[in-house]
């Protein structure tokens, strides 16, 4: 089992930055991948980015490539995801996700507002 807990949400204006963060604890130790999918309002949830944990490689979605960085801090267990230049499309309910073997782990998720 593996529990992630995300932080960081809140609220920020247009061309802002927020950095939301995900501590993974249980059997951390042996996920395949971190990432991050988000869910605006009425809409369905979607991709935004993923680490893999073994190589550190990344994917972004086409919609936030260039402007949010994801890393992780090893020692930790901790993934982070740097969001620059927000817009408001970006507004909406951000969660944390980890991949072990063929089962998908959600945090809580952590809200994000973007005001223009």
């Amino acid at each position: 089992q593996v529990q992630l807990v995300e932080s960081g949400g809140g609220l920020v204006q247009a061309g802002g930055s927020l950095r939301l963060s995900c501590a993974a604890s249980g059997s951390s130790s042996s996920v395949d991948d971190m990432g991050w999918f988000r869910q605006a309002p009425g809409k369905e949830r979607e991709f935004v980015a993923v680490m893999s944990w073994r190589d550190g490689s990344t994917f972004y979605a086409d919609s936030v490539k260039g402007r949010f960085i994801i890393s992780r801090d090893n020692a930790k267990n901790v993934a982070h995801l740097q969001m620059n230049s927000l817009k408001p499309e970006d507004t909406g309910v951000y969660y944390c996700h980890a991949g072990k073997d063929t089962t998908d782990y959600w945090g809580q998720g952590t809200s994000v507002t973007v005001s223009s």
